[in-house]
């Protein structure tokens, strides 16, 4: 017999987080737990207003599974019963830590998968002004990876980077336009992001506008983020993107990850596992879909103003795999 319960959550931010789509001062997050013989299993979500989701619709949508998880419901017959999203997300991640505690066994292991290694993050950087960008850059310098968050395209987004690149010279540099720009300015932007030393370009146009990209030549490898979700959809991909970013919110959780990056691989994407601003918990399964990954941006906990306890070990931008009384 499992027994469920849900929370919501609310994690300050330090300071701000700002995209181009707004700005928010705290993190609000919903935990799905499931208990059997004494144990139990944790896993987090962010609800996504981008994707139609409230925090009481997904509290809810998870309070829906309890009669089906008391039954003993399996991680295969979740994929079936909830839509892909963050609910989904929660309640897969919170049933693979308690496969594991059941088992006795780490969940990389359950997963068929190596021993995970410590990696580095990317930094990121809120959408501002180019001096606060410059200011922001330079505080984090020492940094080996910054995403910056871009605007709407134009001058003002080159003169973002062009500020940060001078904060911080040595870094490598992803910008995520979050959809904020014009099918026309792609290209232009990319060449002027190629200058500057720009790695990768997330999500410029919006996703239902993405064709847009199709056969385009840009200097700066494109990475799609609204545009990809989980495994429905990867092929429209090919010929668009370069890079997908893989964040379980967006999969539904550890399982459908783990298969889009299979898939990925085969369809010749190259990935980034990404999060939202969300505590350790978040990203503590996501760390074993990161270690497939060409780059990782695992930063959440480090934009919030405390974390959980336990957590996960960042040593500046290098994270450690998640001890086993965290998650997994």
């Amino acid at each position: 017999m499992r027994d469920l319960s849900v929370e919501a959550q609310s994690w300050p931010i330090t300071g701000a987080f700002t995209i181009s789509r707004g700005a928010k001062t705290e993190a609000r997050v919903v935990v799905a737990r499931v208990t059997q013989n004494g144990l139990t299993g944790q896993g987090e979500c962010v609800p996504y207003a981008r994707y139609g989701e409230t925090e009481q619709d997904v509290v809810a949508a998870i309070k829906m599974q309890q009669q089906a998880l008391a039954d003993g419901m399996t991680r295969e017959e979740l994929q079936r019963a909830m839509h892909r999203g963050a609910a989904r997300n929660a309640l897969d991640c919170a049933l693979w830590d308690l496969e594991a505690k059941l088992a006795g066994r780490p969940a990389w292991e359950l997963a068929g998968l190596t021993q995970p290694r410590a990696l580095t993050t990317a930094y990121t950087l809120s959408l501002g002004s180019p001096d606060t960008m410059r200011e922001a850059a330079a505080k984090a310098a020492h940094r080996p990876l910054l995403k910056l968050k871009l605007g709407h395209g134009g001058d003002e987004d080159v003169a973002r980077v062009e500020a940060v690149r001078e904060g911080a010279p040595r870094a490598a540099l992803i910008v995520d336009a979050n959809e904020g720009w014009k099918a026309g300015d792609v290209v232009p932007l990319a060449k002027e992001l190629a200058r500057l030393g720009v790695s990768l370009i997330e999500q410029p146009l919006p996703a239902k506008e993405d064709e847009a990209l199709r056969g385009i030549e840009s200097p700066v490898p494109l990475c799609a983020d609204e545009s990809a979700h989980g495994l429905e959809g990867m092929k429209r991909l090919v010929g668009l993107y370069d890079f997908i970013n893989v964040k379980l919110d967006k999969t539904g959780g550890l399982t459908e990850a783990l298969s889009v990056i299979r898939c990925a691989k085969l369809r010749k994407l190259r990935v980034m596992v990404g999060c939202m601003v969300s505590t350790s918990l978040a990203m503590a399964p996501a760390m074993l879909v990161a270690q497939q990954a060409d780059y990782a941006d695992l930063d959440g906990p480090l934009l919030l103003a405390q974390d959980r306890a336990p957590a996960l070990h960042y040593d500046g931008s290098l994270v450690y795999p998640p001890e086993r009384e965290l998650w997994g």
